[in-house]
């Protein structure tokens, strides 16, 4: 098993504490590094060779915006994971443009961060359940299929597969899907592809009357 170094960085030393004790449960994961304030993350980072950085959007000195900033300039191949007090979409669509892999609220990190690490190191987005709720909420928002339709976990499906039929069977394309869940087209391609191995379909028409069947959208 291959160890995944990762850096923390947060203003507040108790929230490392508390994370770092978590993820030192979890064989193959290493910290290798925390930061306090913005200004040394990036050189941080490189010199310990972290493969995922774990970041506080509001850091002093230099925030979580102007790091990520400072990562895309200058190149340096770190997946990141936001961690943040809000869940205000704006933001989110902010960082994942500037190349943030995952998103957190700091209220669901200990439930969601292992998850999100193993996650964003296999090539995919990362959002803890809020954000992704908000985020599929905001994208099917007045559509007349989807009102007052619960999304319901399948035996073998993810919340996630479940949200892409949906956008699948309302039309979207994989770009207008990724647009609008803030997530690659490589993402949308890899759950299209685990979707209908899953449901056993062989083309978008019977993912569509799947979600049907399952009254994933109305008629």
């Amino acid at each position: 098993m291959q160890t995944i170094n990762i850096h923390l960085a947060d203003d507040h030393q108790i929230l490392i504490d508390g994370i770092k004790t978590l993820l030192s449960t979890i064989p193959g994961f290493s910290v290798v590094g925390t930061s306090l304030n913005g200004t040394t993350i990036y050189e941080e980072v490189v010199q310990n060779k972290a493969d995922v950085l774990v970041l506080d959007i509001s850091m002093p000195e230099k925030d979580g915006i102007q790091v990520l900033k400072e990562f895309s300039k200058k190149g340096y191949p770190c997946k990141v994971i936001i961690l943040s007090s809000y869940d205000d979409l704006k933001i989110v669509k902010e960082v994942m443009k500037l190349g943030a892999s995952g998103y957190l609220t700091k209220q669901c990190a200990s439930e969601s961060i292992i998850e999100a690490i193993q996650v964003i190191v296999m090539g995919q987005e990362y959002f803890c359940k809020t954000v992704q709720n908000k985020i599929f909420d905001t994208a099917t928002k007045n559509n007349p299929k989807t009102k007052a339709i619960p999304i319901e976990i399948h035996s073998n499906l993810t919340e996630r597969e479940i949200e892409i039929i949906i956008l699948i069977s309302l039309e979207f394309s994989g770009k207008e899907i990724s647009e609008k869940l803030f997530i690659s087209t490589n993402t949308v391609e890899t759950h299209r592809k685990n979707i209908m191995k899953k449901i056993k379909a062989k083309n978008t028409i019977s993912i569509v009357k799947y979600a049907l069947k399952h009254k994933l959208i109305k008629s």
